[in-house]
């Protein structure tokens, strides 16, 4: 799937490897979860940690244009939303405070690549878990299961759940998995769904009543609505299952089992649903911590 970037959409298929920037305070609702550095963290055999410890730093995967999920200030080069969140805390558990984390900016279609290379010590950016990528990459979490949802205008209320699409002008981004959803469940008919290049078209044309629907991840869909909570609102189930996992280096067993620990204190002591509650929570709907698969 395609996401929107901050300006004016991320173009389709793109493949590019890009900024690299240092943490700093968000401009918008500032960091949500202080975590101090743990002290005298140990993760025995996990060459990734190893290197961590060497450099001095971390250097965490992210995406730069999800609204609510990761997210880039241009102007002071800062991240946040509730992805951020997880790879600072994750960060904070390995020993590297705020002040030591470097955010680099991978799209969907090189994160495996970036993770093999060890270009990024792990990714957290809307990373689905499935058989295909555990070929080559290994995975902590998952720490967030997404579904295909459906997003509305806050006044609507004939469109409660996929089954109450017919008739309805339902978009999404060209070529997405979401689309081909809608297409071949025949959710509505062939001329009432719509295709732009990013979900941020999609979204403006909700806004000024063109369609009356925009679908893919709720996770995507949750942001947009918390950047606008008296205009747009999620409604229904979700309609498929994307567990979100952070990415690591395939064989490196040690740190991904630490991660896992790391997830599972945060869904005990209440911290994950505090970034919840701050970032994606905003949108108006309620999320639990999802149960660790460890893989």
């Amino acid at each position: 799937m395609k996401w929107r970037t901050l300006a004016v959409g991320l173009v389709v298929g793109a493949l590019s490897l890009t900024a690299c920037g240092k943490e700093g305070s968000p401009t918008s609702g500032g960091t949500v979860v202080s975590q101090p550095a743990a002290a005298n963290v140990q993760v025995t055999g996990s060459p990734t940690f190893d290197k961590i410890q060497q450099r001095g730093r971390v250097v965490i995967g992210v995406k730069n244009d999800q609204p609510g999920l990761g997210i880039v200030d241009p102007t002071t080069n800062t991240y946040s939303g509730f992805d951020v969140e997880i790879g600072r805390l994750v960060a904070a558990k390995l020993g590297q405070g705020a002040d030591k984390i470097d955010y680099k900016v991978v799209q969907s279609a090189a994160r495996e690549d970036a993770i093999s290379r060890g270009d990024v010590d792990y990714y957290v950016g809307t990373y689905t878990i499935n058989d295909n990528r555990k070929q080559r990459v290994g995975f902590a979490g998952p720490y967030f299961v997404a579904g295909q949802g459906l997003l509305v205008r806050k006044d609507e209320t004939a469109i409660t759940s996929k089954d109450t699409l017919k008739g309805k002008k339902v978009c999404s981004a060209t070529g997405s998995t979401p689309l081909q959803r809608v297409q071949q469940q025949q959710l509505t008919e062939p001329n009432n769904i719509i295709a732009f290049q990013t979900y941020g078209q999609c979204v403006d044309q909700l806004m000024s009543n063109q369609v009356d629907a925009v679908t893919t991840d709720d996770s995507i869909l949750k942001g947009y609505a918390a950047q606008s909570p008296d205009k747009l609102k999620v409604v229904g189930d979700t309609f498929s299952t994307e567990p979100y996992g952070v990415g690591l280096a395939h064989d490196d067993k040690a740190l991904r089992d630490k991660v896992n620990d790391i997830l599972q204190a945060s869904f005990d002591d209440g911290t994950w649903q505090k970034i919840y509650d701050a970032t994606l929570g905003k949108s108006g709907s309620s999320a639990t911590p999802p149960k660790i698969n460890r893989y």
